[in-house]
Parts: structure tokens; C-alpha cells; sequence
């Protein structure tokens, strides 16, 4: 199963504007569905010069060949240095994602790439077809990066398509997102995201997906990243309740922190604990967890023992250390206030 057949409604959507296309689309969904690799498929159909009868490139052309390899002379992608040269993390702690000596790379679309097209769309295409420029994400441009792009959505050029890949459209500027007809992308099926995953070769394919809140793809990148390792050391704190050893779970966390090697670990660690906040205030509620299934009896077990109301102030402050944890810090001390304050949520 491709990522068209993922998607097969938006897919559908998508090929009916073929005839007559627009200047620019939005693709816009939740992060890790496939929007990206939706708008490639959508881009490399569009540049194919032997079109199969489902719609999408036949993959053995001249025209898909210098796509497949990243040089087709009509097509340009725009995405953030991060994301090109695989760091992509957003960066958690000062230093992560570094290597000493070395420039982080940049995590923004910048006003040179947008600046860098005017040739690119100001000459004739060398294939006599489309021309198209994928951004992704588009919320990865400043305020004047999205104003230099827009000079080119209001003068839109002939035969040139703007293909924009977003996680958080509401991030982007009111006249950016004006221009562009919006394209929603659904998260697939559970049914039909499990049997992607499982043909993709990931065991406990239905856990990893409840992980990722259902998003295939991120899923995928999860099952195959280690991120095993740092979030089973999480579990092991978390799911000590009220018999936490604050301190002690400070020091064991903070060792697996500092021991991921991927970008931002100390911001994924903030952020599957928050998942966990999620699961336990719906399991106190007598609801079912949406995260952590394979969890479900122990989550039972603890909110059994929970104040509630310190339970949701809680889940209101992990907020704030999710974004203290993106900031320079003492990993130590700042892990003993979180452990510290987990704690006051548990009846004694």
C-alpha cells in the first residue's frame, strides 16, 4: 500500500484538479499523516511524462528518473537545512544537535531560498510542462520569508503550481493561506494505517500507531528510531505512582536523556509524559487511553490513587516545562521539579 492508496480521498481530490490546476494548494493536517509525501507523489504525477491509468508516475520515464533523483530541472523543493541534512529536531536542550565547532543547522525556510526562485520561474520550463515549487512545512517561514513568497502568489506565473505541506496552517500569515486553496488531509483509518505499517515491516504496528495518536508515518519514524529506549525510561518513573522516588527517577532519566543521540530529547521526553498526563486524566474519567494501550491496566491502577484536580493543574504545567525545556537548562534540577510535582498528584 502506497501513500496514495493511504490517502485515497485527498488522492482522488487531488488528480480531479489536474485539468485545471491553481496557482497554489495547502496541503494541511496533523504532523506525521504523509502530507509530504502525498504532495511529492502529486508533484512527481504532474511532471511524469507516462502517466499510469491510476493517476500516479509511472517511475520509469525521463522525467521521473531526474525527479527520483532530486534534479528534475521543473521541480524545486524548500525545506529548512534541519530537514535537508537529516538533524530535524527542533532542538531541546543547549548543545543537543550540535557537533562542536560546527553551525546548527537552520530550522526556517529563509528569505535566500524564496529570493534563489526568481529564476527558476522566470524562464521557460526545459520539459515544455508543469513548473512546481514544494514548501515543507510552510510554517517554517518568518514573517519575511512568507512576504517575499507572497510577491510570487499574487503575480501568479503560468503553468506553475506552489505545492505548500503544513502541520499548524493557523501558523502561516492570513494572505499566505488567502492564496492558496486548502486541500485537507484527513489522519487515515486505523484499519488502513495498521495494514500500512505492518506491509512496511513494523512490529505491534496497532501500539506504535496509538503512540503516534494515529499518524502512520510518524509511527513509522518512531518504531525505527530507538525512541524505545528513552520512553520505557520514562514508563518506569511514571508508572511508580505514588511510590516515586523523585530524586532518584531525576537522576535515571536525565542518564537516558543524555544518552539519545536524535535532537531534542529532553523536548520528546517532555512530550510523551504529557501523553501520559493525557492518558491517566481520561482512565480517571473512566475513559479509554489513547496513547499508552498496552498500559491501560496499570493507568487504571494509578488513577485510582490520583487527586484529580492536582491531576489536571498538573497537566496544565507540563506544558510550561515543555517549553522551559526548549530553553539552556540544568537537566537534573529541572527533572527533579517535574518528578517532584508528578508526585504531589497521587493521594497518600
Amino acid at each position: 500500500m502506497n501513500i496514495t492508496e493511504l490517502h485515497e480521498p485527498v488522492w482522488r481530490q487531488l488528480l480531479k484538479r489536474r485539468e485545471k490546476l491553481p496557482h497554489a494548494l495547502l496541503l494541511a493536517g496533523r504532523r506525521g499523516i504523509g502530507k509530504f509525501e502525498l504532495a511529492r507523489a502529486f508533484a512527481a504525477a504532474l511532471l511524469c511524462e507516462r502517466l499510469s491509468d491510476t493517476g500516479q508516475a509511472c517511475g520509469s520515464c525521463l522525467a521521473c528518473g531526474w525527479f527520483a533523483q532530486g534534479n528534475h530541472p521543473d521541480f524545486r523543493l524548500l525545506q529548512p537545512q534541519s530537514l535537508a541534512t537529516g538533524e530535524g529536531g527542533e532542538g531541546g536542550e543547549s548543545g543537543e544537535g550540535e557537533v562542536a565547532g560546527k553551525k546548527k543547522a537552520s530550522q526556517q525556510i529563509t528569505i535566500e531560498q524564496i529570493r534563489a526562485l526568481d529564476d527558476f520561474l522566470h524562464v521557460g520550463t526545459h520539459r515544455h510542462g508543469a513548473r512546481i515549487v514544494l514548501l515543507n512545512p510552510a510554517e517554517a517561514m518568518n514573517r519575511a520569508t512568507a512576504n517575499a513568497l507572497l510577491k510570487s502568489l499574487e503575480e501568479p506565473i503560468a503553468g506553475t503550481l506552489f505545492l505548500l505541506v503544513t502541520n499548524e496552517p493557523f501558523r502561516l500569515l492570513p494572505t499566505i493561506r488567502s492564496r492558496c486553496q486548502t486541500v485537507p488531509v484527513d489522519t487515515p483509518a486505523h484499519a488502513a494505517a495498521a495494514q500500512w505499517l505492518h506491509q512496511g515491516g513494523v512490529a505491534d504496528s496497532d501500539d506504535w500507531l496509538a503512540l503516534a495518536g494515529g499518524a502512520p508515518l510518524l509511527a513509522l519514524e518512531l518504531a525505527g528510531s530507538g525512541e524505545r529506549v528513552l520512553l520505557d525510561s520514562l514508563l518506569a518513573q511514571v508508572s511508580r505512582g505514588a511510590d516515586i522516588d523523585p530524586l532518584a527517577s531525576a537522576a535515571h532519566l536525565e542518564k537516558a536523556v543524555k544518552a539519545e543521540k536524535r535532537p531534542a530529547a529532553m523536548k520528546r521526553t517532555l512530550e510523551w509524559a504529557q501523553k501520559w498526563l493525557y492518558d491517566l486524566v481520561m482512565v480517571s474519567q473512566n475513559l479509554p487511553p489513547r496513547y499508552f494501550l498496552p498500559q491501560t491496566a496499570l493507568l487504571r491502577r494509578l488513577a485510582r490513587h490520583t487527586d484529580l484536580r492536582k491531576l489536571l493543574a498538573f497537566n496544565g504545567k507540563a506544558i510550561q516545562y515543555k517549553a522551559e525545556c526548549e530553553q539552556p537548562l540544568n537537566s537534573r534540577l529541572f527533572l527533579e521539579e517535574f518528578f517532584l510535582s508528578y508526585a504531589q498528584i497521587f493521594r497518600r
